[in-house]
């Protein structure tokens, strides 16, 4: 497939995370060969007002594959000014716009998901963006802002129009958040009425998900999100799935463990201890989730604040795995 004049093999995404697809765990995606990954949204305020942290979401490299840089905002200006300066400082590939993420801090402020409810103001917001970068454009959206209002279709076509070069469908309306399932048949309807690329997402946690998605959506690449927490394989299992119709085996709880420990050292280094503990609990927790004993493992973790006594207590239950 192709985002403008990105050529584009592997037809699985890394989804843009809050909290999760940060610089460390990219690296770890872009090594499963996911060649397209989007960075944890960023403000677009944040980037005008010089917020480190905010740079600080943007770090990438360039090697094996592109990268997508998500912005969120409600204001056009900004939004055209944060593109532009993420695009001259970084040399991003594609600025993906937010139109998607259904947390409260976000929508308040008419931000995200809040954006499908005022499509004029999304089309001038998009086209702010567009006109102030010379890569391409994505958009990302749900189904709708709830039941009573489904314009994924509606939001697509706009976003087309306005010249978007692809557009990621998350499968499920603001008001359902991320519970029940995700609706694959909107993701169908709006690749029948775009011409540009459409990225299906929504409820892919096994490689056959990633496969029957396309299958019934007729859509050019699929983009995971939770389904990767704790399961970087899940990229590389699902690209190989899609081109050969094969399965790839399930890591073992060794290898899971043993990426646990990679992913703390890549994190430590990036961020130094003191930021990297804290941030990396959850993706142990989910590194550990349905492993053997690892109950107790995960409680104790919980109350390490130094590197070399969490990768102690993952050395020793690794022990105990082999034994």
């Amino acid at each position: 497939m192709k985002i403008g004049d990105l050529q584009i093999d592997n037809p699985v995404f890394l989804a843009p995370m809050a909290g999760v697809s940060d610089y460390p765990y990219r690296q770890i995606i872009r090594d499963m060969g996911c060649q397209l990954l989007y960075t944890e949204m960023v403000s677009s305020k944040g980037i005008a007002y010089g917020n480190e942290k905010t740079e600080e979401l943007v770090e990438y490299n360039k090697k094996d594959g592109f990268i997508a840089v998500q912005i969120f905002g409600e204001d056009p200006a900004f939004m055209a000014s944060a593109a532009a300066h993420i695009q001259e400082k970084y040399a991003v590939n594609i600025i993906d716009i937010n139109m998607g993420c259904p947390t409260n801090k976000i929508v308040k402020n008419g931000s995200g998901s809040a954006l499908m409810k005022d499509l004029k103001k999304a089309g001038s917001l998009i086209k702010a963006v567009v006109t102030a970068v010379d890569i391409p454009v994505t958009v990302k959206i749900r189904k709708g802002w709830d039941d009573r209002h489904i314009n994924a279709v509606e939001t697509a076509m706009l976003a087309e129009e306005m010249g978007v070069k692809a557009v990621a469908v998350h499968g499920r309306t603001h008001e359902e958040f991320y519970s029940g399932k995700a609706d694959w048949q909107i993701i169908k309807a709006v690749k029948e009425k775009v011409h540009i690329p459409v990225i299906g997402n929504g409820d892919i946690f096994q490689p056959e998900d990633a496969v029957k998605m396309i299958e019934e959506t007729n859509c050019d690449a699929v983009m995971i999100a939770r389904g990767v927490q704790g399961n970087p394989w899940l990229i590389k299992r699902a690209v190989h799935a899609i081109k050969t119709g094969e399965l790839l085996d399930e890591p073992t709880d060794r290898e899971i463990i043993e990426m646990a420990l990679y992913h703390l050292k890549k994190s430590v280094d990036f961020y130094g201890e003191k930021r990297a503990i804290p941030l990396m609990r959850k993706h142990l927790s989910w590194y550990l989730k349905g492993r053997p004993y690892s109950s107790k493992i995960k409680e104790k973790l919980n109350y390490l604040k130094s590197y070399r006594s969490v990768k102690e207590v993952l050395q020793d239950y690794l022990m105990k795995l082999s034994n």
